[in-house]
């Protein structure tokens, strides 16, 4: 797999936050470790309607504390209660984990009554033989929440459709499996992350777990605690706190046998080969100086492909709104994030595209960069474009959304393709081509070749293009040789994230040595252990407003809403959820 190298590449390396819960000790952490290996092989032995009973009583611990979790995560953000900012954190927070719960349910429940999750569709063939699975709608609720939008999980290459359901929960179909410890470090964005990942390690792959909080987001590690304290007070999950001495210390530790890790390449190789000058020879030499298995999601510069087609100002306007929504959600400190816009140079509104999105960020308003070095990095961009866009509050402590267009595609140390910025920064290039068919195939060897990272990308693409056979071939072409573990058709590829029965995960192939994006995927309810890519499609337009839009006016209720739904899908909650929608 083949991308530049420049003098700065990668994800940000990012400095630790200030503790608002004191770091647990050794002492305990080792407790707590303790509790998990004497545990572990108590937790393989559980038969399923053990499992599901535990889960449903996690779900419903996890509901109760929601609305206080996300109190917690708005405080601890320096977010304003009542507007997008909060919404986000139900929908990313406890609305997110609740989704994952339910599902799971229903997979422990396919494999107790039919021996592996059962999938909403057939899986079928792709003409070149690649087995494609259905995923989304997973039921009749996604088909009325979703409407218009289906996600499909493509496997690698050499699975056999005939043998799918082999590739499925792995872990239940072990006649002995042995008991293992894993260490989760959660992630500081989101308070789903860490969670997320646990119930992954705990009901996918059948490891006991114990997580760590990250700084940033630690205040919220209470009320995830009381979610899963039915987890944990049967020994089969644990919740620590600390920085970078107390992550080093678990993953160095000997009870612990697996990690699990989401944050940046810089991470991963401190982990993997040490820090310092002794760790960058290790790394050169391929020497680690920890062997565990590690499975990680390392971010990305996520890329976005506009195919040019007869657009109208609305869909110019709409689709602004999309891709700025996708760089202010959560302040901008998302790995799926929109980093890079490619155009095609010849496209008549390639300008008024650009417009729209200096729209778009004029009308966001400010919010607070709450995660460390945020200035910094955002200055680091600046000093490489003095040029750019900026909307917003200036000055020191704010970061103002950021727009650098016009880009040169042809200059290989170019930071906008190199280094992931995380903070509330995107770019804009365009590409030559003599015909649009052509552009969508440079776009995507632009992608592939050019642009860091494989966890995410997006095409956005005119119906009425589509009814071209020459650029809808190069549409699917596209879909299926873009090399990153999430692609989306008309919308943000950080989708995928919170439906759950998709995959989440790096594009695979990546070495220990040259990580990326990372290594394998968490999420995935459907229980694949080869996936390749997930596919995600939705409209070109979409009414009412989604609800990650930040034009959304109604997005909090939208949120509220959808959280408790998540917890009990009912008849009874679905005409508040669809009426808050409709309202957005």
């Amino acid at each position: 797999m083949t991308q530049v190298a420049a003098e700065v590449h990668g994800s940000a390396a990012l400095p630790e936050a200030e503790h608002r819960i004191a770091p647990t000790s050794k002492t305990r952490i080792d407790d707590a470790i303790a509790v998990l290996d004497d545990h572990k092989q108590d937790w393989v032995a559980l038969d399923l309607d053990e499992r599901i009973d535990l889960l449903e009583k996690a779900r419903a611990s996890t509901a109760d504390v929601a609305e206080a979790w996300v109190a917690a995560s708005v405080q601890g953000k320096r977010m304003t209660a009542g507007t997008g900012e909060e919404a986000e954190e139900w929908m990313g927070g406890p609305g997110a984990v609740l989704r994952n719960m339910t599902l799971l349910i229903t997979s422990l429940r396919d494999i107790r009554d039919y021996g592996v999750p059962q999938l909403p569709k057939p899986a079928y063939e792709r003409p070149d033989g690649q087995v494609v699975a259905p995923v989304l709608p997973a039921n009749g609720w996604d088909g009325i929440l979703f409407q218009g939008f289906t996600a499909e999980i493509w496997m690698e290459p050499d699975v056999k459709l005939a043998e799918l359901e082999d590739h499925q929960a792995s872990f239940y179909k072990q006649k002995s499996p042995k008991g293992r410890v894993a260490l989760v470090l959660g992630a500081g964005n989101h308070s789903s992350i860490g969670p997320m990942d646990a119930l992954y390690k705990l009901f996918v792959e059948g490891q006991v777990v114990v997580m760590k909080m990250n700084p940033v987001n630690e205040i919220v590690g209470p009320f995830i605690e009381e979610a899963f304290a039915p987890l944990s007070e049967a020994g089969f999950f644990k919740v620590v706190y600390g920085g970078a001495a107390e992550g080093d210390y678990l993953c160095k530790h000997l009870r612990v046998e697996e990690i699990h890790i989401t944050g940046s390449d810089k991470t991963h190789d401190a982990i993997v080969y040490g820090v310092g000058e002794d760790g960058a020879r290790r790394k050169a030499a391929n020497d680690p100086v920890n062997g565990k298995r590690l499975t990680c999601e390392l971010g990305n510069v996520s890329p976005v492909i506009v195919v040019p087609g007869p657009w109208s100002q609305k869909d110019l306007e709409f689709h602004g709104v999309n891709v700025a929504s996708s760089v202010c959600n959560n302040s901008g400190y998302n790995c799926s994030a929109t980093r890079v816009v490619v155009q095609h140079e010849q496209w008549d509104r390639r300008e008024g595209f650009v417009a729209a999105l200096q729209k778009a960020f004029r009308d966001a308003g400010d919010r607070d960069p709450y995660y460390p070095g945020s200035e910094a990095r955002h200055e680091t961009f600046l000093e490489h474009h003095p040029d750019a866009d900026q909307f917003g509050t200036k000055g020191r402590g704010n970061v103002p959304w950021t727009l650098i267009h016009h880009l040169d595609p042809n200059d290989p140390d170019e930071i906008c393709f190199n280094m992931e910025s995380w903070c509330g920064q995107t770019s804009e290039v365009a590409l030559p081509a003599t015909a649009v068919a052509e552009y969508v195939d440079e776009a995507v060897k632009f992608c592939n070749e050019r642009v860091w990272g494989t966890l995410n990308a997006s095409i956005i693409v005119h119906p009425k293009s589509m009814k071209d056979p020459a650029i809808a071939e190069a549409v699917e072409r596209a879909i299926a040789n873009l090399r990153y573990g999430t692609v989306a058709v008309n919308h943000w590829a950080g989708l995928n994230f919170a439906l759950g029965t998709t995959t989440w995960g790096a594009f695979p192939g990546h070495t220990v040595d040259d990580i990326r994006s990372g290594q394998g995927v968490v999420h995935n309810t459907y229980m694949f252990d080869r996936p390749q890519k997930t596919v995600l499609r939705g409209p070109f337009r979409v009414f009412p407003t989604p609800a990650w839009f930040i034009t959304n006016k109604n997005s909090v209720e939208i949120g509220r809403k959808m959280t408790y739904f998540n917890a009990d899908p009912s008849l009874m909650r679905l005409p508040g959820l669809i009426w808050a929608s409709v309202r957005g």
